[in-house]
């Protein structure tokens, strides 16, 4: 017995250290690790430790806070929207994979929409995007939203004058409509420097792994800077209302950028601690005429590591 219930513990740590280890891996996609160190390269003085121990520390508590918020809007039935607007790689796939890292996906819903079909675009502009909208007690993050016609669309002349106008006229109202339905709707839009993005779209080019998230779409707002910078005032001038105002994360440092901006998304929520009811877990139920089966060794996948 005592063997058994050191196995389980055993068994029970080492799930405890692969959730771990899912941070680790999404560092990958900032930096090359050592892996003697689990450190960054460069990270060699003691103020790199202590600031990499504080960024996962705070990264750890703000995660846990995520799921009291969770459970607080499954309890009340409480509805949110959260608009994740900004330049390309200015951070917003970061904060956003690590908001839902630890939720429920069938409470906090990431919504990324391709360009429009032929369909689309002859329907109301909002429509393709009401559809994806919250019920109680779901959470939705959209990874670009309505706002690409106040910007990619302008800038790369993907709508006309009067389309990019009748966008600025509506969606004030059709924002208000959202927040009076009882939607809490919270905008967040990333800004880096114009050095950072020069960086990290070369970073971008020679890492293999990342090369995807290149398009030419990408490559034609690096050379656009200045329309978009020009596009980008306009929207935050003309959207930014009492119901549902513009908040602006600083991203040129990716880490501190993430934790900003979920340590702002808990500030905005009246959430609470939900209780949850002690859990206990059945014994399992044994029957003498069940034998299992074994399972045909030319399905089972080949043990490489």
């Amino acid at each position: 017995m005592l063997n058994s219930d050191h196995d389980l513990t055993r068994r029970m740590q080492r799930d405890i250290d692969d959730s771990y280890d899912e941070e680790l891996e999404l560092e990958l996609d900032d930096s090359d690790l050592d892996p003697e160190t689990l450190l960054p390269a460069h990270a060699r003085t003691p103020q790199e430790r202590a600031d990499r121990q504080t960024y996962f520390r705070e990264l750890f508590r703000l995660q846990a806070e995520l799921v009291k918020l969770q459970d607080w809007v499954v309890h009340t039935g409480h509805k949110v929207v959260i608009l994740f607007e900004g330049r390309d790689a200015a951070g917003k796939g970061g904060v956003i994979k690590r908001i839902a890292q630890r939720l429920n996906p069938r409470v906090c819903r990431v919504v990324a929409l391709p360009a429009p079909n032929d369909r689309e675009r002859t329907q109301w502009y909002f429509q393709r995007y009401v559809s994806h909208l919250p019920a109680a007690g779901e959470i939705v993050l959209f990874d670009r939203s309505w706002y690409n016609r106040a910007g990619v669309e302008r800038v790369m002349g993907f709508c006309t004058d009067a389309q990019y106008e009748e966008f600025f006229q509506t969606v004030p109202e059709f924002e208000c409509m959202l927040v009076k339905s009882g939607i809490q709707l919270i905008k967040y839009w990333f800004s880096i420097s114009d050095e950072e993005q020069n960086a990290r779209f070369l970073s971008r080019i020679h890492d293999p792994l990342k090369q995807w998230k290149l398009s030419p779409m990408d490559l034609e707002s690096r050379r656009r800077w200045e329309e978009y910078t020009k596009a980008k005032e306009i929207m935050l001038e003309r959207t930014h209302i009492d119901d549902a105002k513009w908040w602006v994360v600083q991203g040129v440092d990716k880490k501190k950028a993430r934790l900003n901006c979920i340590h702002h998304l808990l500030q905005q929520i009246p959430y609470t601690e939900v209780e949850r009811p002690v859990i206990t877990l059945p014994e399992r139920e044994y029957h003498e005429d069940y034998m299992r089966r074994p399972v045909p060794n030319e399905i089972i996948v080949p043990e490489i590591y």
